[in-house]
Parts: structure tokens; sequence; C-alpha cells
């Protein structure tokens, strides 16, 4: 069986190599047209990551459930990690986890409880009150967390390390 968390390492970062290329392209093309379609393009590159991030995330729920033989992966590696007192470990995970339910559903209780930690957040999140991460960024997708290249390396680190934690019982 394949190793997950080495795998979506590899993922990530070919991914993100190729995304970040394709980026590269679509700016030079915008220096001598403000076609549309460029700036669909730039759009569509930060869906992109956004998908990448909930689907690994998505994934390794699911593989935490079959080797943990439980009905919620996230919360039996929670559980093991809280008894193996790995908690700064325990909180990271934990506010990933949010992240893609905010991701994924929106305002709810997951957003919620991140914007009661917000000074915590190794990402940032809209307030209630914001439209925009970065005003005038035409390629800004409307989501309540910023998905960029850190937040998807950090999914995959996370991953990695949460994985290496559970395995060395």
């Amino acid at each position: 069986m394949h190793n997950f968390e080495d795998l979506i390492y590899r993922s990530t970062s070919y991914t993100l190599s190729t995304l970040e290329e394709t980026n590269s392209k679509i700016i030079e093309a915008l220096q001598t047209s403000g076609s549309t379609v460029y700036l669909k393009n730039l759009q569509m590159i930060q869906l992109q990551k956004t998908i990448f991030a909930i689907g690994m995330f998505s994934m390794f729920d699911a593989i935490l459930q079959d080797e943990l033989t439980c009905r919620n992966g996230f919360e039996g590696a929670k559980t093991i990690l809280k008894e193996k007192q790995k908690l700064e470990l325990h909180d990271s995970f934990d506010y990933f986890i949010s992240a893609i339910n905010v991701l994924k559903h929106g305002e709810g209780r997951s957003y919620n409880n991140l914007l009661s930690k917000i000074e915590l957040l190794p990402f940032r999140i809209k307030m209630k009150d914001e439209n925009f991460f970065d005003e005038g960024d035409l390629s800004e997708i409307n989501t309540l967390v910023e998905v960029d290249d850190n937040f998807v390396l950090n999914c995959a680190n996370l991953i990695e390390t949460v994985s290496q934690e559970i395995r060395s019982e």
C-alpha cells in the first residue's frame, strides 16, 4: 500500500509548482492584455489550491478512519495526540480541520471557533464584515479562509507530522 503522507507531499509540491508556472505565464500575458480570460485563469488557480487542500484533508480523514478503525478519523487522531501530550500539534491540526470545514461549508460552528482563536491561527480568515483579503487582488476568490501556497503546504506538513505521531505508538 502507498504511503499517503509521502505521496501527498510530492503531489503538493508538484501541484504548487505547476500552478506557479501557469500563474507566471498569465501574469506575463497580462502585461500586454487585460483580457477577462486571464483574470478568470488567475482565479482558477486560487480555486484549484482550495479544492486541493479540501481533497487532501478529506482523503486523510478516510485513511485515519481505516487505520484507527473509527467513524471519525480526525477525532481519533486528536485523541491520540492528546494522550501523547502533543498539544501544540493537536491544536494546529484542529485549526486546519476547522479551516477545511469552513472552506467546505462556510459560516457555522467551525468558522465561529476560528474567529474566537484568530490571533493563534497560522493562516488568515475573513472577519464577518470583510469582503476581501486584499482589495484589488483580481485573482482572489470568495472564501472565508485564505488558501495560499503556505496554507496548502501546511496542510501537507500536518498530514505528514500527524501520521508519524500516530504510527509511533
